[in-house]
């Protein structure tokens, strides 16, 4: 499961009085100016509050000055495996780099700064990658990457993909470094995506996790089931239906799986008796209580536990 790490790792150093960057004098995207793109990253919640502004001031200024369209996850909609939300930025490769200098140079400018010290720290940022696109920034043999690395002296990793959550296929490239390092990578980044015409086909559904999360708790032999209490946004409980083999997963030795989830989550975990299945079918109801984040936690740390018997099974 990816970290829940932020997208941005606060420091006590921070820029006085940075402008924005001048373009670079031969940047890679310069031949498709013209073409429409996007780039997906994640942010804290508390991050997304500061890219909206009181009223979507902030948000609405930016989208003015810079051209591009800039799209947030709704509130609690989160990228799998994490508590970040998503934005997204979509224009053309000019605008979008504009837009997403405002978004870093603001996040930024709100970290705690230490008095005389006018060091730029090196943050982390996010980026959102369909795993099929992954193959042309890494290149024959790395080379690509590398290259990368070198020209804009960020450092980029790419997560491997992560087969705890079915129907997810995206990957997380974090490119480290001061905001001209990271725009001059992504500036490099999206020269190959912008090419990459299975990449331009995501700019449609830019928030589609929340059908991702609900697929993860299909496991292939239908381990897994998810209902939603129709009183959930009241009651903040959600049901699950788990295979009642894979149960005893779930509550592991002498409970200690399920006192861990509950304790790691904050969510209280009630496991249906033996015959008391889901409507329909011959999987117990899992019944996880509290709030949305520690709920959605829970039921990442159990369907994990499922996903992992269900792959066993089918090796």
């Amino acid at each position: 499961m990816e970290s829940t790490e932020s997208s941005y790792v606060s420091s006590p150093e921070a820029p006085r009085n940075r402008s924005p960057p001048p373009p670079h004098p031969k940047s890679p995207a310069s031949d498709h100016v013209e073409k429409s793109t996007y780039i997906r990253f994640l942010v804290t919640n508390a991050a997304a509050g500061s890219v909206i502004g009181k009223g979507g001031s902030t948000i609405t200024e930016f989208q003015s000055k810079s051209g591009a369209r800039i799209q947030l996850s709704r509130n609690h909609e989160f990228f799998p495996g994490t508590s970040d939300r998503i934005i997204m930025i979509s224009g053309t490769i000019d605008d979008v780099l504009k837009a997403l200098d405002l978004i870093l140079v603001k996040l930024l400018s709100e970290l705690h700064i230490e008095d005389g010290d006018d060091v730029e720290p090196r943050t982390k940022l996010r980026l959102i990658v369909p795993n099929s696109s992954c193959g042309s920034i890494i290149g024959k043999g790395g080379a690509t990457i590398k290259s990368f690395i070198e020209d804009s002296q960020a450092s980029i990793k790419i997560s491997p993909q992560d087969n705890n959550y079915y129907g997810l296929n995206d990957r997380l490239v974090t490119l480290t470094g001061t905001i001209d390092e990271q725009m001059r990578a992504v500036d490099l980044i999206l020269s190959k995506l912008i090419e990459d015409p299975h990449y331009l086909q995501n700019i449609h559904t830019p928030f589609s996790y929340a059908a991702a999360y609900n697929a993860m708790s299909y496991a292939p032999n239908g381990a897994g089931a998810k209902f939603q209490n129709q009183k959930e946004d009241r009651s903040n409980s959600l049901t699950i239906g788990v295979a009642d083999e894979h149960v005893g997963l779930i509550l592991g030795r002498g409970g200690r799986n399920i006192v861990e989830i509950s304790q790691v989550s904050g969510a209280k975990i009630k496991i249906s008796d033996r015959g008391d299945f889901m409507s329909g079918t011959t999987d117990r109801k899992v019944t996880i209580t509290g709030s949305q984040r520690a709920i959605r936690q829970a039921e990442s740390m159990i369907m994990q536990k499922v996903a992992y018997a269900s792959e066993r099974i089918m090796d």
